[in-house]
């Protein structure tokens, strides 16, 4: 068994794509037309046949009071590693992103949160040693 796709509700497709493949580095794996939406997943630039990360609308009404409670509790959607998150962290700074949390030492790995822009808040995080 393994992850091929996993998916991350949007709040606009369009703008979600532009932070995760012009800020985040991710690269479009599929864009395929689904009326008003898209199947719309993105891939790691490193690794293009990697598991995909399909950027869903949050047009379902369960979907916002999830993630509502998830952002008030500072709860993260999702988790990417990074080989280095201070160098991560100040990189993403300087293109705007907002960070929830800084680099934090949790003892086995350096963690920090940010909010992706569109609804969601994300941690990366790089293991120790």
């Amino acid at each position: 068994m393994k992850i091929r796709l996993t998916s991350l509700f949007v709040d606009d497709q369009r703008a979600a794509l532009k932070f995760y493949t012009e800020v985040l580095g991710f690269q479009i794996k599929h864009d395929i037309p689904m009326g008003d939406d898209a199947w719309l997943t993105v891939v790691a630039a490193e690794d293009p046949d990697g598991p995909e990360l399909l950027l869903e609308p949050s047009g379902h009404p369960a979907v916002k009071p999830y993630r509502d409670s998830l952002m008030a509790d500072g709860i993260p959607l999702a988790q990417f590693a990074v080989d280095d998150v201070p160098a991560e962290y100040e990189r993403l700074q300087g293109l705007g992103v907002e960070f929830a949390q800084p680099p934090t030492d949790v003892g086995p790995a350096i963690m920090a949160v940010f909010n992706d822009t569109c609804g969601n808040l994300i941690q990366i995080l790089s293991a120790k040693g």
